[in-house]
This record gives C-alpha cells, structure tokens and sequence, in this order.
C-alpha cells in the first residue's frame, strides 16, 4: 500500500498551494511553472507542472505555462482559446512554423503578482513576495 495521497485521500498540501495560485493569476496574465514554485518558496517548476498535469483541471492550468511561452502539447486549441477570449498577449507564429500554433508573448503576459498579494493578504504582510518576471 502506497504511502503518497491519491485524490480519493484529499488533495496533498501542495497541490492545494499551487492550485490557490494559479487560481489568482487575473485572466490575460500567466505565470511560469517556476514563478508558481518561486512564489511558493516550495518545490521547482517540475513539482509544479505535476501539480498541474494532476490536479490542474479545476482550475484556469492555461494560465501556468512554460517560460519559453510555448503552449502546452495536445491542448493548443483549448488553451488558445481562453487566452484569445481573456485577451492574453500572444505572439503569433510565423508561416515557416510546424502548425502555425502561436505562442504567449511573455513580455507582455507573465504577471509577477503585486495585485493578488496586496488584496488576498491584506497589503501584502502575510505572503510572500512574487516573482518578478525575468526575460
């Protein structure tokens, strides 16, 4: 018998951490796999892409992604689709590229999170900092 949590056991701990941030994240704004662990002071960017590929479903997992902007494999079209009807800054893929898949403009969309501190904390004194974004 295994000793890690399933989902019929409750959710881990952590996973609850990075669901409430990605919950946070405004629409038309993401952050990356490794902002989400750097805002957590907990785990890497792996930990927090399992995370997501796990238990992410229920909440916005378009707005987690990669740091080089690229969309997530096999869910394109979905996430394209919420990042046009939010208004997520996206950088549109050349003729030359396989499938003509646009990617995240990161500039433009990576959200270091200063707003959601300052109203889910109170001002800010009860959570830690958030990344700031680093291209």
């Amino acid at each position: 018998m295994s000793e890690e949590s399933g989902p019929e056991q409750g959710l881990p701990e952590y996973a609850e951490r990075v669901l409430e941030v990605a919950e946070l994240i405004p629409p038309g704004r993401v952050m990356t796999y490794g902002d989400v662990a750097e805002w957590l002071e907990e785990g890497g960017p792996r930990q927090v892409g399992r995370v997501m590929a796990l238990y992410g479903g229920a909440v916005p997992w378009w707005r987690v992604v990669r740091s080089d902007g690229v969309l997530l494999p096999g869910h394109e079209l979905r996430a394209i689709a919420h990042y046009r009807a939010e208004g997520t800054p996206l950088r549109e893929a050349s003729r030359a590229a396989q499938g003509h898949v646009p990617r995240l403009d990161m500039r433009r969309a990576r959200w270091d999170g200063t707003a959601a501190v300052h109203d889910a904390a109170g001002g800010g004194a009860d959570r830690p900092q958030a990344p700031e974004a680093h291209i």
